[in-house]
């Protein structure tokens, strides 16, 4: 894509997101849609919620131009069907609280309708099942981890930057990387600092399927060996998220049921505000973009070494944090 091209999407991306998220916010009000606080929250007034459905317009608008201009359209239309599947389930349950057995089914659809598409493009069967696990994945993990102001926004964003700098900002992936960053720029300004609206479930679920799919598109494009450096920097979220749902699930809890565990949560309990915690995971994350932008032209050893090497750091600054956060709550001050 031409330089002059790639802006013009990318603004339309940026003033088109501002532009909806205002209108979601105004929809959110006028219908009472208000996530109020509670001891399962993290704020502490009542604030509408579904705001990402301005990025998820943006991002369909790119799919299916994206489609339209291939000339092997299946990936983007199975973007297209997919992220319709995830965002419309997450708009129905910001609306009435569904079953989260039903939220994933649909899940599990939006995620095979990819991974039939990566086979279909000529990817082998282990990658269209990887890619599966990794769709269904990251809808959950970012619907997890969306509990403070400005954090799933953030992550999304430095996941975006990720791939435009390994797969390039002149190829496919990497011009839907850069609509993603100017869509998720235009929603972050109503959701930090301090939250006027939150991403909602049509929001949340949606940044993590539009990542895997970013994933799947960037290795149709730079192969399987360099790929898996995209996992940097999603290292913050994806440790906290599955050891906190590993521990729940240890302790016999109803996994499934929403809480304020994870470390992100516990840190705005111990008093630490909002962006200071969603700055703290954005600069752990920074640092896996640079390892990506630097590893992704190695081989698969030198990738998959230093990969084991930085999630096992993230699992140790995650348990010290943990650890840390638990024993301010056990003994507090004064």
């Amino acid at each position: 894509m031409q330089p002059q091209a790639l802006i013009a999407v990318a603004a339309l991306a940026l003033v088109s997101a501002l532009a909806g998220t205002w209108l979601a916010r105004r929809y959110a009000l006028s219908r009472q849609l208000l996530d109020a606080p509670g001891e399962r929250r993290s704020h502490v007034v009542p604030t509408p919620r579904g705001g990402g459905i301005a990025i998820v317009v943006v991002m369909l608008g790119v799919f299916a131009w994206t489609a339209w201009q291939a000339a092997f359209p299946g990936v983007p239309l199975a973007l297209l069907a997919g992220l319709v599947l995830v965002a419309g389930i997450g708009w129905v349950d910001d609306h009435r609280p569904l079953s989260p057995w039903s939220r994933l089914a649909v899940h599990a659809i939006a995620g095979a309708l990819l991974a039939v598409a990566v086979v279909h493009a000529g990817q082998p069967l282990w990658w269209g099942a990887a890619v599966f696990v990794l769709a269904v994945g990251l809808i959950n993990v970012w619907n997890f981890m969306d509990g403070i102001d400005g954090i799933a926004t953030s992550q999304a964003m430095l996941a975006a930057l990720a791939v435009v700098w390994a797969a390039g900002a002149w190829g496919g992936a990497g011009m839907l990387a850069i609509a993603l960053l100017a869509a998720c720029g235009g929603f972050l300004p109503f959701n930090c600092p301090t939250a006027r609206i939150f991403l909602g479930d049509v929001g949340s679920g949606s940044l993590g399927f539009v990542l895997a799919g970013l994933i799947a598109a960037t290795s149709l494009e730079i192969g399987h060996p360099a790929v898996w450096a995209l996992g940097f920097p999603l290292a913050p979220f994806l440790i906290d998220a599955s050891l906190t749902l590993v521990s729940r699930m240890l302790r016999g809890e109803r996994w499934w049921t929403p809480h304020v565990q994870h470390v992100y949560q516990r840190a705005v309990q111990a008093g630490h505000p909002h962006a200071r915690v969603a700055a703290g995971y954005a600069a752990l994350s920074m640092v896996g973009v640079l390892a990506c932008g630097l590893l992704a032209g190695h081989g698969r050893p030198v990738i998959i070494g230093a990969l084991v090497a930085w999630y096992l750091l993230i699992v140790s600054v995650w348990c010290a944090a943990r650890v840390r956060l638990l024993a301010g709550q056990r003994c507090p001050q004064g």
